[in-house]
Parts: C-alpha cells; sequence; structure tokens
C-alpha cells in the first residue's frame, strides 16, 4: 500500500510542479532558488499524498494500483475505460512535453541550410578518411584494448567479494543488512558516476594518459559488475541452498557449494560483456586525457581534420564489430 500511495503521490507533485513551472515560471533565473524550489515540490508531495490516499478509500484504481496491487479486488478493464490508463496516458504526455522543451527541440535547427552545408562537409571529411594517419591509429587502438583488459582483469576479484555482501537474500540479520545498505549505496554512488569523470579525477591525481583511464575504467568496473554478480546471487534457487544448511554447513560453505555453482557461467558470460564494454568505453574516456584513441580523436577533432577523424573512426568500428563477434561467441558457448 505504502509503494502505491508513494507513487501516486509522486505523479501527482510531478503534475503539479510542471503546471505551476508553466502558469507562472518565465525564466530560468526564476528556478535557481534552491530552497523555494524544494519547499514547493515538498508541498506538492504533500498534496499528492492526500489525493493518493482520497483515490484509495475511493476504490479509484490508480497508477500505482495498477503496478503493486497483485490482487486486485475489481474486475480488471481495458485501460482506456480506467483511471489508471488515462494517468499513465497524462503521465507519458506531459513528460514527453517537458523534454522537448528542456532539449530545446526545433526541425527549424536541424534543417537550417549553414548547418546543414557544414554536415555536408564534416561527412565528406569523414567518407574520405586519411589512410596516413593509420599505423599510428593501429598503436593508440592496441593501447586501449589493453586499457579495458587491465582494468577489467583487476576488477574481477573486487566485483565477486562485494556481489556476495550485496546480495539480500544472503546479507540478513540485524548486523548484515546494515552492510548490504552501506555497500549498495556506495557501489550505487560509485556507479552513477561515470567513467569520464571518473577520468578526469585521475587524470589530476596520476596525470593524464592510459593509467589514468585504466583507473577510471576499473572503478567504474568494479561497481557495474558488483551489482549485475549481486542481483544473479540474489535470483539463485532455494533450494539447493536449503540442502547445504540441512547439512549443518556455515555460510562461507553455503556460499561455496550452493550458490557459487550456480553463478559462475553467468559471471563469465558478464564480464566478457564488460570488456567488450571498457573497449568502447575506453574510447570516449580519452576525451578527458585518459590516453588511448580517444586522446588522438580529440586532437584531430579540434582542428576539425575530419578525414583523420574519419580514418580514427574506420578504426574503431572495426575493432568494436571484432569485439562484438567475439564475445557474443564466447557467452554463446558458456550457455
Amino acid at each position: 500500500m505504502l509503494r502505491r500511495i508513494f507513487f501516486d503521490a509522486l505523479s501527482v507533485a510531478f503534475l503539479l510542479s510542471c503546471s505551476a513551472v508553466a502558469l507562472f515560471v518565465t525564466s530560468e533565473e526564476q528556478l535557481l532558488d534552491l530552497t523555494r524550489d524544494v519547499l514547493f515540490v515538498a508541498v506538492f508531495m504533500l498534496i499528492g499524498v492526500v489525493v493518493a490516499w482520497g483515490l484509495r478509500h475511493l476504490k479509484v484504481r490508480t497508477l500505482g494500483g495498477a503496478l503493486f496491487d497483485l490482487h486486485p479486488a475489481t474486475e480488471p478493464v481495458p485501460w482506456y475505460r480506467a483511471f489508471w490508463g488515462w494517468q499513465f496516458v497524462t503521465l507519458l504526455v506531459v513528460s514527453f512535453v517537458v523534454a522537448l522543451l528542456k532539449t530545446d527541440f526545433s526541425f527549424i535547427e536541424l534543417l537550417d541550410q549553414n548547418g546543414f552545408a557544414g554536415a555536408v562537409r564534416l561527412f565528406k571529411g569523414l567518407f574520405d578518411p586519411n589512410w596516413e594517419v593509420l599505423p599510428r591509429a593501429v598503436l593508440n587502438i592496441i593501447e586501449t584494448i589493453f586499457m579495458a583488459f587491465l582494468a577489467t582483469s583487476i576488477a574481477i576479484p573486487f566485483a565477486f567479494a562485494l556481489s556476495f555482501f550485496c546480495a539480500k537474500n544472503i546479507m540478513r540479520g540485524p548486523v548484515a543488512y546494515p552492510v548490504y545498505l552501506a555497500l549498495r549505496t556506495c557501489l550505487n554512488v560509485t556507479r552513477s558516476i561515470e567513467a569520464l569523470i571518473w577520468a578526469i579525477i585521475f587524470s589530476v591525481w596520476v596525470g593524464i594518459g592510459p593509467f589514468a583511464g585504466m583507473l577510471a575504467l576499473m572503478i567504474h568496473s568494479v561497481a557495474s559488475l558488483a551489482k549485475q554478480y549481486s542481483e544473479m546471487v540474489e535470483a539463485v534457487e532455494d533450494g539447493p541452498i536449503e540442502a547445504i544448511e540441512s547439512t549443518g554447513a556455515n555460510k562461507l560453505q553455503t556460499i561455496w557449494y550452493a550458490i557459487v555453482p550456480q553463478v559462475v557461467l553467468p559471471y563469465i558470460s558478464f564480464t566478457v560483456y564488460r570488456w567488450d564494454i571498457n573497449v568502447r568505453m575506453a574510447t570516449v574516456i580519452g576525451l578527458v586525457g585518459g590516453g588511448g584513441i580517444g586522446t588522438m580523436l580529440i586532437q584531430y577533432q579540434g582542428q576539425a581534420m575530419w578525414r583523420e577523424v574519419g580514418c580514427i573512426i574506420v578504426v574503431i568500428a572495426v575493432v568494436v564489430w571484432a569485439l562484438d563477434l567475439a564475445s557474443a561467441h564466447i557467452r554463446e558457448a558458456l550457455k
């Protein structure tokens, strides 16, 4: 019930906030008073709670009810005849309109003659690569591949150990559960900071170059892999765990003999996929001093040398395609 009330209150607060901004705010400067904005959102949230509670009292099936009530008391009706259906459509339409406004979406700018002519010049350069920079591009892409490989390799043991401490079905009890919450929060914060930002941090810390890029990929990989691994642990079958526990096994023995055999193949599959992601991500973090072919790319892009950029893009595309193909075959073989 609480999840339903919270979700419906949140949707009402969102609609009220959008309406207030549309009716009373004429410039972005008016939104810079954060304290006042938070106060208004809190008031809208309170109104949303009252509205959600009232709708529940009137037995109106809201979107929150449709999502979280597993056993509805009323017969199912088509969405266009239900309150929750129109609530969903309203939220979708309002979100779409807000997105159009916040991204300054404009067909006029997209079809502007000067902008279109610039894009044509750019694509002409990209489709006519300067192959003289190919040897240097190959050397840099090799550096990028090994940067991603080292980052993934170092991240695996840390993520493997953390995954069991971040699994809800293992971390039960008055001491274990707070540890689980603390680790999950820490990993979520780490994962929410993109590898690009970590590359900037490590570029200042250890200097610009592939070492900074490897560290950025490694720390982001630890957080991402630990989350994926822990979700696999939470999805294991309870039967083997209960069977091992019935023999008097301790926690560590239960994990090793009941859980690890169930998750080892998905672990390997996700790890291969993560390496594939890291290679693609390594080309991006090079833009902020993370080394590899991204650094070379930003140098030519900054000088508008589109033919050289075209050659680098071809090299990146070939390597990403080859790695994607290889990782797909490896993951298929591990099934």
